[in-house]
């Protein structure tokens, strides 16, 4: 009984020095192999996501059109105005803002320049909000999509499964040519877009801001999943909260749309 005991162990010993040396010897998988495959798969998320979005409907998109209500939060708590909404979008750059039920003020943003029509007329927006409104247009999902994606500069990173807002999500990160980036949650079940999120460093205090963007609550409209609440945030505190009420894609839109002049001249009369 003790040769089979003492024949079984120097068996053992044999088998562990063998998976050793073979362990030693067995290639490491490269760095740079890594890296691809898991750009492979940020790929592959996010490719599953404009699938959930409508595919080749969802990409080939003219403009969009909604009609809802928007509410501002300072610090995290309402501010108690809550507006009426009606937004017209045109792919890339362009965006028309009616506001209030009477929709007598227009706001109107056209490449990197941002008016506001009322009946005192045409002005330019403050450097601020226009700043904000295009940091937000730049790191969108469209913007992510159509036109980061498509750059073979641009690095993607799978950063694996966590939770957003009580939903399993996958997170993948676009870093841009110029080392900015966009971060993008999507839900494992229905690849649906759960947030978007990046980061901006402030011109005078020198110190990093984060945005985020959540999305729910999603109805599909002409083969569209469209979100009806979107709520941002600023450094983790809710800044403004969007209810959709009525979406449509591909529409008529009103006789020039994003000529602040001639709305300027129109709200006027």
């Amino acid at each position: 009984m003790r040769k089979i005991t003492l024949l079984s162990l120097a068996m053992a010993l044999s088998f562990v020095c063998a998976a050793a040396v073979h362990a030693q010897s067995a290639p490491p998988v490269p760095e740079d192999a890594a890296a691809k495959a898991n750009q492979v798969k940020a790929r592959a998320v996010l490719d599953a996501m404009v699938t959930a979005l409508g595919g080749p409907l969802w990409l080939n998109l003219q403009n969009s059109y909604i009609e809802g209500r928007t509410s501002g939060f300072y610090q995290g708590k309402p501010t108690g105005a809550i507006t009426q909404l009606y937004e017209f979008r045109v792919f890339p750059d362009k965006e028309r803002l009616e506001l209030t039920k009477k929709r007598n003020v227009v706001e109107i943003y056209t490449g990197d320049q941002c008016w506001e029509d009322t009946y005192r007329g045409k002005r330019a927006q403050l450097k601020e909000p226009c700043d904000d409104y295009m940091r937000r247009r730049d790191h969108s999902i469209d913007v992510a999509i159509r036109a980061w994606l498509k750059d073979p500069n641009t690095v993607l990173i799978y950063e694996g499964q966590g939770l957003s807002e009580r939903h399993l999500a996958d997170q993948v990160t676009l870093i841009s040519a110029s080392n900015d980036s966009i971060t993008i949650k999507m839900d494992a079940d229905s690849h649906l877009p759960l947030s978007r999120s990046f980061q901006w460093r402030d011109p005078l205090y020198k110190d990093k801001n984060t945005e985020l963007e959540e999305y729910d609550d999603y109805h599909t409209i002409q083969g569209i999943p469209t979100p009806f609440t979107i709520t941002r945030f600023h450094n983790g505190d809710m800044t403004n909260q969007r209810f959709v009420f009525k979406a449509a894609y591909n529409v008529d839109l009103p006789p020039n749309p994003f000529d602040a002049d001639y709305w300027g001249n129109k709200l006027k009369k």
